[in-house]
């Protein structure tokens, strides 16, 4: 029954479900800004709290009840996946309340190359030419983005903004050093473990609740539709897209994220911005597509 599933998603199906999965993803921005009386690690935690209610009965919908008794056997890299997911579910939420939304998804379109690099370093993986003239380019435009509105600015939200593509790459890294050691890691149950923490780690931050009921709803949403479903569904195309594909359309989230901010909430972009994001979606797309040339 699970082949027959699997068969059923083609390459075309994949790619289109990806884009709607970054199109889930790119939501938060424009929803936070609508919330009444939440605020910092209150947001954190109600998201947390639905995205781990809805992976509750996800799970065991997809995966049977036995997705339970093998966490429990999982090694040591399915708790590490975990925490980077924790700290990406937190970072994110923050940062988003500390900085325009634009600023945040470019800060973290850098992820893909950071994985790159945490891999030559702690893998040993081998950074293509074009890899590395991406990572400049990137890390240009990085600099342009935040070098003319570094003053306006928060530093923190900036480093807490850095959070999310650190912790993403650390993720992917060790997912692929245990794959490489006969060690497969589900990320589903990773993400579920990740909203355990998250919860865990934010509840005390949270305390006293000043959500209301609009707040919590908009929550609910991003917990189960920003986050719980999307990311089920972008493990599921990872098993039929190669990685340049799934790194190539995750950069939609961008676009979308931008587009909805800017249209849903009146958060217009600034010129540095727009720049130093065409220069770090830029240097990734042509990246990827080289590499998508080269395993062709």
């Amino acid at each position: 029954m699970a082949g027959a599933r699997a068969a059923v998603l083609t390459h075309g199906r994949a790619v289109w479900l990806m884009v709607v999965v970054t199109l889930m993803w790119s939501i938060a921005g424009v929803v936070t800004r609508h919330l009444e009386a939440a605020r910092s690690f209150e947001v954190t935690f109600w998201r947390s709290l639905f995205t781990l209610a809805a992976l509750l009965v996800i799970l065991p919908a997809l995966q049977g009840r036995a997705v339970f008794a093998s966490m429990r056997k999982s090694g040591g890299a399915l708790w590490i996946a975990g925490l980077c997911w924790a700290v990406m579910f937190t970072a994110f939420m923050v940062a988003i309340l500390l900085m325009p939304v634009a600023n945040v998804l470019v800060t973290m379109a850098v992820a893909p190359l950071l994985t790159a690099l945490l891999a030559r370093i702690f893998i040993g993986h081998h950074i293509a030419p074009r890899t590395w003239a991406a990572i400049g380019v990137a890390g240009l435009g990085i600099a342009w983005m935040y070098g003319s509105e570094m003053a306006g600015l928060p530093l923190v939200g900036t480093l807490v903004a850095l959070c999310v593509p650190i912790a993403g790459a650390v993720n992917w890294t060790v997912v692929q050093h245990s794959q490489r050691h006969g060690h497969r890691v589900d990320l589903v149950p990773a993400v579920l473990v990740g909203a355990v923490l998250s919860v865990v780690a934010t509840l005390p931050l949270a305390l006293p609740f000043q959500a209301s009921a609009h707040d919590l709803a908009l929550l609910a949403l991003l917990g189960v539709v920003q986050l719980a479903i999307p990311c089920v569904l972008a493990v599921r195309c990872g098993q039929v897209l190669k990685a340049p594909e799934i790194a190539l359309l995750s950069l939609l989230e961008v676009i979308f994220g931008i587009l909805l901010a800017w249209v849903g909430a009146g958060e217009e972009p600034g010129a540095a911005v727009l720049a130093g994001g065409a220069l770090v979606i830029g240097a990734l797309v042509f990246n990827e597509l080289l590499a998508w040339k080269e395993q062709q």
